[in-house]
């Protein structure tokens, strides 16, 4: 969609590790919370509200939660995290897709701007961002939403015993893990490709 309507921060990405070192996640979705590298180890936890989660990152920083943008995808699931984000006083950016995108934005909040991504998104789509912060750097957790019994079902085929399970960055990359992104389009971190007379560049 990022790609189609020329929006920023469209990426190919792809990320390689040995067989059996990603999480073989099953085509559903997954709570997320991600923060870049340089702060406690734990800071970040699904299970803490979202007040907390800013209240602890802002010490950690040594700002005021007010300081911090969190990153959100655009999504009717996410009104309640919204609101609950907008009344501790922090900034959201609401991005309309590409959350490995985002949760890469983490690693540089500087440049970025993102200070924390928070929100529900693909499963594959998670264990592709926990790659790249395992080479970045980072903290990660997440949550597969696994609420029928024909998904519990699912995912139990794929090796996933407990629907409720909160998943570090690890145990999503784990071992040697290789990482690349590409820019399509043009965006905080990396340019996009660009179409000359007789060639095209990235």
């Amino acid at each position: 969609t990022i790609c189609a309507k020329n929006l920023p921060n469209s990426l190919a990405v792809i990320a390689l590790a040995e067989r059996g070192k990603m999480l073989y996640a099953p085509d559903v979705y997954m709570e997320k919370i991600a923060v870049g590298p340089g702060y406690p180890r734990g800071i970040i936890d699904l299970n803490a509200s979202a007040a907390e989660n800013l209240g602890r990152l802002a010490e950690a920083k040594g700002c005021r939660v007010a300081d911090l943008n969190a990153c959100i995808m655009d999504r009717p699931r996410h009104a309640r995290l919204i609101e609950e984000v907008r009344a501790t006083g922090a900034a959201i950016r609401l991005i309309g897709d590409g959350d490995v995108a985002g949760v890469i934005h983490t690693t540089d909040p500087d440049t970025t701007g993102i200070d924390i991504y928070m929100g529900i998104g693909g499963a594959p789509e998670g264990v592709l961002a926990a790659a790249a912060l395992r080479c970045t750097g980072g903290q990660m957790q997440g949550r597969l939403l696994l609420d029928t019994p024909e998904k519990i079902a699912r995912a139990r085929k794929m090796g996933v015993t407990d629907p409720l399970r909160i998943y570090d960055m690890g145990e999503r990359a784990s071992g040697d893990v290789i990482f690349a992104a590409t820019g399509v389009t043009g965006g905080n971190m990396l340019s996009g490709v660009h179409f000359g007379r007789d060639s095209i560049s990235a």
